[in-house]
């Protein structure tokens, strides 16, 4: 409650401006029944055409990763729309940020965007649940370089995509077990020379790297 008060000469009392107390009072009271504003989030049941809608005025076609090795550019397939809409919008929301490549399979794979830290789980509530379902018939294969999304484990029989990581193929040629299982959607157009250096790193259990290997920055372009 806000007081306004008035001097009426030096020695007299405060008067307490009983007006300005009472639209006060009608302030606060319409304020409490105001909605919270709402915030949009990502679901099951709006992803894909969220996505649908964001394709169609994205001019990126591929993002860029700052990582503690050096920089990665990553060039986006045009007809897997809902993964590359999705890997878009997440760099441009600053989700990557600040994450990990968190698993190494030495002459496999790294697979990053995700972190054992409370900014990475609040970005993920902020943003929402949902899983992407796979685009495994485009042509595409799981060469060398190529940029894929894993799918969730917990009760996935379709094979759904996980959107907040991604895992890059490391074997040469190729890891081809895995087409029709996941889903490839770009190719490491520059800066594979970098994900060879990470994929050297030394690991624990779990393939977990021993040292954080941090994505500083995920730029659209």
């Amino acid at each position: 409650m806000i007081f306004l008060f008035q001097a009426c000469g030096n020695n007299k009392k405060e008067v307490v401006a009983k007006k300005d107390i009472v639209e006060t009072k009608k302030e606060v009271a319409k304020g409490s029944q105001e909605k919270p504003e709402n915030i949009f989030k990502l679901t099951e049941d709006n992803a894909i055409a969220f996505f649908y809608d964001y394709k169609e005025n994205l001019k990126e076609t591929g993002v860029r990763l700052e990582t503690s090795f050096g920089l990665i550019d990553i060039e986006l397939f045009d007809n897997v729309p809902y993964h590359k809409a999705n890997f878009i919008y997440l760099a441009k929301k600053g989700y990557f940020n600040g994450t990990y490549f968190h698993r190494i399979v030495k002459g496999f794979i790294i697979q990053g965007g995700n972190a054992d830290n409370e900014a990475t789980a609040n970005k993920r509530k902020e943003i929402g649940r949902y899983l992407l379902p796979p685009d495994t018939r485009k042509g595409h294969k799981h060469d060398r370089g190529v940029i894929s999304m894993p799918s969730s484990e917990n009760d996935n029989p379709h094979k759904l995509a996980s959107p907040y990581e991604f895992f890059i193929v490391v074997t040469s040629p190729g890891s081809y077990h895995l087409d029709g299982d996941y889903t490839p959607f770009g190719y490491v157009k520059t800066g594979m020379e970098v994900v060879d250096l990470i994929n050297k790193q030394e690991v624990e259990a779990g393939d977990w790297p021993l040292k954080n290997i941090y994505i500083f920055k995920a730029t659209a372009y």
